[in-house]
């Protein structure tokens, strides 16, 4: 299964994301929410911003697969979904903007991409 290496990748940095809320939390003594601090509502955000997009991409992503999808299609899939995700996260952690917009246009036109091929694989059975 092309996307089960995909989704272990991308688990990977939501672990790594969710460690760094909770190192946040710890160093700045805060319990719940964001203790009003910038920092922290960013981390807070990044790893929001990835357990909101990464599920859907993951589920289209599979059923692609499931749909025999052509092996390569599934890896420009894959691998657009991680660089995008990865881009994103570097960027809204150390608040360059072109890597935050870079990383969002490369996930929703990712999404978009496997939405289509999806609905192709679907109506050419």
């Amino acid at each position: 299964m092309i996307t089960s290496v995909y989704a272990a990748l991308l688990s990977l940095l939501i672990v790594w994301l969710s460690l760094n809320v909770i190192k946040m939390r710890q160093a700045g003594q805060v319990i719940l929410g964001d203790g009003d601090k910038p920092e922290m509502q960013v981390a807070i955000r990044a790893q929001g911003n990835a357990t909101e997009y990464i599920p859907i991409s993951l589920i289209l992503l599979l059923l692609l697969e499931l749909s025999k999808g052509h092996w390569s299609l599934l890896h420009i899939g894959g691998i657009v979904l991680l660089t995008g995700r990865l881009i994103h996260a570097r960027g809204l952690l150390t608040g360059n903007i072109q890597f935050r917009v870079l990383g969002m246009q490369l996930t929703l036109f990712n999404i978009i991409y496997l939405a289509i091929a999806n609905l192709v694989y679907q109506f050419i059975k």
